[in-house]
């Protein structure tokens, strides 16, 4: 039997992108999947590849940023899924464009709504979803809310809306863990490593990198991850027998894969964004060196902590 067979699951932002890996994963594991996003005719075709996995999926054109489509959704879900709710990703975002828009420019140099355009969607539209599966979960003592954010919530990336809001999301996990504690609900902050998602691909990968900073980017998604990716972890988190134990937690990606013992699904090992030969191999004048150091040693995560400590 599929690992998910007879769970019922929401990703919203599904209709691209990691979202769309995220909905085809949970499809494949036999759940049926509620997907989200503004545009019908992408949502549809996305549908159309998650029925092809085997799993039954249901567009929902959503817009996260007004709280009564997000209503509208679970109450939906609530009356054809007999109140079942199993996963809820909170995947949706609306900043992609604005970031490149304003890419290398200062907050003040830019109009303050971006601040709207990276968060109201991508944070505030997290929170509600939250808040209305959280509803159908908690009388039912188990359920999965994961939060997708990234490495921008510890350390400067992009701009100051975007990593306020990554910031956030992982708070919204974090103290979300925290009040659901004992409900048998758990709620973790993902953190894909990079991802070769159709925008990416289009505006990263297509064009040729003009400076040294640009050609780093452009190999750390080249080296990157499917859009596939995070919807293997979420699979292999959900079914997890120690699942509540990770609650209230940021996860990488690239653990998971380790504790999981995962490949993408292009068959290429994932990159280990800890390792100390990764780390090594992006200092200048060091990464001759990567290749000599074992995988095995990686980097502890309170370094982490320290490098973004604010005391």
């Amino acid at each position: 039997m599929a690992a998910l067979s007879g769970w019922v699951c929401v990703v919203t932002g599904a209709s691209r992108g990691i979202g769309k890996g995220i909905a085809l994963q949970l499809g494949s594991a036999g759940a049926t999947v509620y997907i989200t996003g503004r545009n019908g005719a992408t949502l549809g075709e996305t549908a159309k590849e998650v029925e092809a996995r085997g799993g039954a999926c249901v567009p929902v054109t959503c817009d996260s940023s007004k709280e009564d489509d997000i209503r509208s959704l679970f109450e939906r879900i609530g009356r054809e899924q007999r109140g079942r709710l199993d996963i809820l990703v909170n995947n949706a975002y609306a900043g992609v464009q604005p970031i490149f828009d304003n890419m290398g420019k200062k907050f003040w140099e830019v109009p303050p709504s971006i601040w709207d355009d990276i968060n109201d969607v991508g944070l505030r539209g997290h929170y509600i979803c939250s808040v209305y599966a959280a509803r159908m979960m908690v009388p039912a003592g188990r359920g999965l809310i994961v939060v997708i954010s990234s490495m921008g919530g510890l350390r400067y990336l992009f701009s100051v809306p975007y990593g306020v809001g990554k910031a956030a999301c992982d708070r919204l996990a974090c103290d979300g863990a925290v009040e659901l504690r004992g409900a048998g609900v758990a709620m973790v902050s993902l953190w894909p490593g990079a991802v070769r998602t159709e925008s990416i691909t289009e505006k990263v990968l297509n064009n040729d990198p003009g400076s040294k900073a640009e050609e780093e980017i452009w190999k750390a998604f080249a080296d990157g991850e499917t859009p596939e990716l995070s919807g293997k972890c979420i699979v292999e988190l959900a079914t997890d027998k120690k699942l509540m134990s990770l609650s209230g937690k940021v996860l990488l990606n690239c653990d998971l894969c380790r504790r999981y013992n995962l490949q993408d699904v292009d068959g290429r090992k994932v990159v280990d964004y800890m390792s100390l030969s990764f780390l090594v191999s992006r200092v200048p004048g060091l990464s001759w060196l990567s290749p000599f150091i074992p995988s095995f040693l990686r980097l502890p995560k309170f370094v982490l902590m320290l490098t973004a400590s604010k005391f």
